[in-house]
């Protein structure tokens, strides 16, 4: 091949080359810049806590609280609620399901909404705002009770309160799934609790 022609078809090469990396670069930048924008749009740094006093974060809950005890609520406390902030929700689930008990895994364990923003703490069997339904259908809080004959034997039940820019246009006896959608777009904070329980 003369020398000409394989020098020509080299700087092509390398130009090919230096214009498919141009593009991947500002492909991913843009798409990075995109991320993050919406990253932040939807994830605003939050002051909003959750807190309790019958057990810390990451800690066992009282069996009080469970099906062993009297299943009634535990006590919780609220701080930081974000300015702006229209009303509250709170979920609590079990991720640890048997997956021969229930296909998706999850349990939910309590479902509220449409708390007043002013709200700082449910007390023990208590409640607040609009009661939506746990996952036996009734729209009440429902102690953890993880099963002993089934791997784990120590659930995590995470309670997750949300700071959120309206009210919920849902009905009393709203599935957690139905919280969720209607709280998309609208959540300004969020805040994490987690408790573990397992049966003796």
């Amino acid at each position: 091949m003369p020398d000409g022609l394989r020098n020509s078809l080299l700087f092509v090469g390398i130009g090919a080359i230096v214009i498919i990396a141009g593009a991947v670069i500002i492909t991913n930048r843009d798409s990075t810049s995109g991320a993050g924008a919406v990253s932040e749009n939807k994830n605003m740094p939050s002051t909003l806590t959750l807190s309790s006093s019958a057990f810390d974060d990451g800690q066992t809950i009282p069996s009080k609280y469970t099906c062993d005890g009297d299943s009634v609520s535990p006590p919780l406390s609220f701080g930081g609620v974000p300015e702006g902030t229209k009303s509250l929700a709170l979920i609590v689930d079990d991720p640890d399901v048997p997956k021969q008990l229930k296909p998706d895994g999850v349990f939910d364990h309590w479902t509220l909404f449409n708390i007043s923003p002013d709200t700082r703490e449910i007390s023990e069997n208590g409640s607040a705002g609009t009661a939506g339904a746990n996952g036996s259908g009734k729209s009440a809080y429902t102690g953890p009770c993880p099963p002993a004959q089934y791997e784990p034997s120590e659930h995590r039940y995470i309670f997750r309160l949300y700071a959120l820019d309206a009210e919920l246009n849902i009905p009393a006896g709203a599935s957690k799934k139905e919280v969720l959608a209607a709280m998309e777009g609208h959540i300004v904070g969020q805040a994490e609790l987690i408790g573990r329980y397992k049966r003796k």
